[in-house]
């Protein structure tokens, strides 16, 4: 009891001082993104590519295991995202395509899988929207749950990080498939977090800089 107690308090640690290890973000804004953003209605989330490795590969790793995880996560995030802006709808100056109808138009044209064969503004018209907001997700994990738990024990609660990801939301014009804004930020992974747990810290990152925030 005492030794379940002790792993519990330094998990409630690692999740106190896990903000301060956040990694940093850049943000590119074109000149062109407040006169364009200005007519758009619509805009579509499309499903983020992703990609999951691992610094030291698992003993019974299984690739296709794998391509599937990063199917399930492309989705998550792409769910995350959009129910995360529907909770907020008020708050934004345009409306976003239900990213059922996004996914069932690009598996109808034959390319949910083929996205980067695609520009911008040949999506938007395909969906009928008049923005595209997509991006990757690039995540490396580097502990196992186990051993995260062992150095969160060891170290106070500094030790549970089990990976780190990278994330790229790019927001493009529907007519000229221009590149209007860009958000990258990179994170820490902890045992704490699950997928939706990691979805809602990024977009609470994103939508502080979000440029359909209304003023």
């Amino acid at each position: 009891m005492k030794k379940f107690i002790l792993i519990m308090l330094s998990l409630i640690a690692a999740t106190g001082a896990y903000a301060q290890f956040e990694g940093s973000k850049q943000i590119f804004s074109s000149p062109k993104l407040a006169e364009e953003k200005s007519r758009h209605k619509i805009v579509a989330i499309v499903p983020f590519v992703t990609k999951i490795t691992y610094r030291k590969q698992p003993k019974n790793f299984n690739a296709e295991a794998n391509k599937e995880q990063e199917r399930s996560m492309s989705k998550a995030i792409q769910s995350g995202m959009y129910t995360f802006f529907l909770r907020r709808a008020g708050d934004y100056t345009v409306e976003f395509q239900d990213i059922e109808k996004t996914n069932i138009l690009l598996k109808k044209a034959g390319v949910l899988d083929k996205m980067d064969e695609m520009t911008k503004d040949e999506l938007a018209k395909l969906l009928g929207v008049d923005a595209v907001i997509g991006g990757t997700f690039d995540t490396e994990q580097t502990k196992t749950e186990a051993g995260a738990i062992a150095s969160a024990v060891l170290f106070g609660g500094l030790g549970g990080k089990t990976g780190s990801g990278t994330l790229t939301l790019t927001l493009n014009d529907g007519k000229s498939g221009d590149l209007l804004w860009r958000f990258f930020k990179t994170m820490d992974d902890n045992i704490m977090a699950s997928t939706d747990d990691l979805i809602e810290r990024m977009m609470r990152k994103v939508t502080r800089n979000f440029p359909y925030h209304k003023s």
